[in-house]
């Protein structure tokens, strides 16, 4: 396996947090290759773990696509050229959001076939399977053919995350009735339904969804716009954030609770670790033609070792090249490859 490209510099803890955790990976049997400035290794100590220099780091509060456009010799786009070039497997970064995915997409390209990529996360669902959520931002506006695409990008990457044979896909809509919602949800329902129905498809869509079934086994991906995935994306963190700081408050409130917390601090740590997003490392890029992971900005060691893991999960299914099978008519592939091998390319 190709090593994987670990932006050093990504991140509010870069690049402490973010080295070491590579270094925990690196540790585990994940080859390594970290991208970072010629003089990382007089800030922090990389080990033995090898380095692709880069000059420039884009910051968290810069626009994502003028920075990578600007910045061609930032870590963030040395490590997708590593992708692109083959020099590495996979890319992480816990940097600025939108310079990932630019430098992903304007360095690796889409999967043919594919739309918009997606940024495909993670919710957890207290005891029971976490839930697969698409688009969580990339895409403010879309139309009903790329949530159709989202849906089985979505639904093989849940295959291979959690070992789904079959991840149930819902539409987020506001009512569970096939008439409910907009424009676009109700022609992007008609599209579900057709290609759901085609030969041989492996999407299993169970139709619309409503966001009280988002953390249920209800649904396993569920597929929206970027806007509102993303509303919905961080009002569930804040609302899980406000749960915690509410319990842990309500323990401290009085001296006769403490015996009672300390017993049951037990059985809810578990609960606080299905809750973390460290726990699942970061949400994966759906759609373009390499996997990049991209991490919370505040990735702790732990965080950065769960991505990585993730990303070579996804490196060993292939989960790139079913979804290029997926997306791509046999008869288009064909066609596409064509011309390459005439030139020998």
């Amino acid at each position: 396996m190709l090593p994987i490209a670990v932006d050093a510099m990504g991140g509010d803890h870069a690049p402490g947090a973010i080295v070491a955790g590579a270094k925990a990976a690196a540790a585990q049997g994940t080859p390594i290759v970290l991208v970072g400035p010629p003089d990382l290794g007089s800030r922090v100590d990389i080990g033995d773990l090898p380095l692709i220099e880069a000059s420039e780091v884009i910051e968290m509060d810069e626009d994502g696509g003028r920075a990578v456009r600007r910045k061609k010799d930032s870590t963030l786009v040395r490590a997708a050229e590593a992708v692109r070039d083959g020099q590495a497997s996979a890319m992480i970064s816990a940097g600025n959001t939108g310079a990932t995915m630019a430098s992903a997409l304007l360095r690796m390209g889409r999967i043919k076939g594919v739309n918009r990529p997606a940024i495909a996360t993670i919710l957890p669902v207290p005891g029971g399977r976490p839930t697969v959520l698409l688009d969580a931002g990339a895409n403010a506006e879309v139309q009903p053919d790329w949530l159709v695409q989202f849906a089985q990008m979505g639904s093989i990457f849940s295959r291979h995350r959690f070992g789904l044979a079959s991840p149930a896909v819902g539409l987020l809509s506001i009512g569970e009735e096939p008439g409910k919602g907009d424009s676009l949800r109700k022609e992007t329902y008609e599209l579900l339904v057709a290609a759901a129905a085609e030969p041989g498809a492996a999407l299993h869509f169970v139709g619309n969804v409503e966001g009280r079934d988002i953390m249920t086994d209800d649904v396993d991906v569920v597929v929206t716009d970027g806007f509102t995935g993303n509303v919905v994306l961080k009002t569930l963190e804040g609302a899980m954030k406000a749960v915690i700081r509410g319990l842990l408050d309500a323990f401290a409130s009085s001296p006769e609770f403490k015996a009672p917390a300390d017993a049951l601090m037990p059985a809810l740590l578990p609960l606080y670790t299905t809750l973390d997003p460290e726990t699942y490392g970061g949400a994966m890029l759906l759609g373009v033609d390499g996997v990049c992971i991209i991490s919370h900005g505040s990735s702790s060691e732990r965080a950065i070792l769960n991505g990585i893991n993730v990303a070579r999960e996804m490196v060993e299914g292939d989960v790139v090249g079913e979804i290029s099978r997926a997306i791509r008519p046999p008869e288009a592939t064909h066609l596409d490859a064509a011309p390459e091998d005439a030139d020998g390319g």
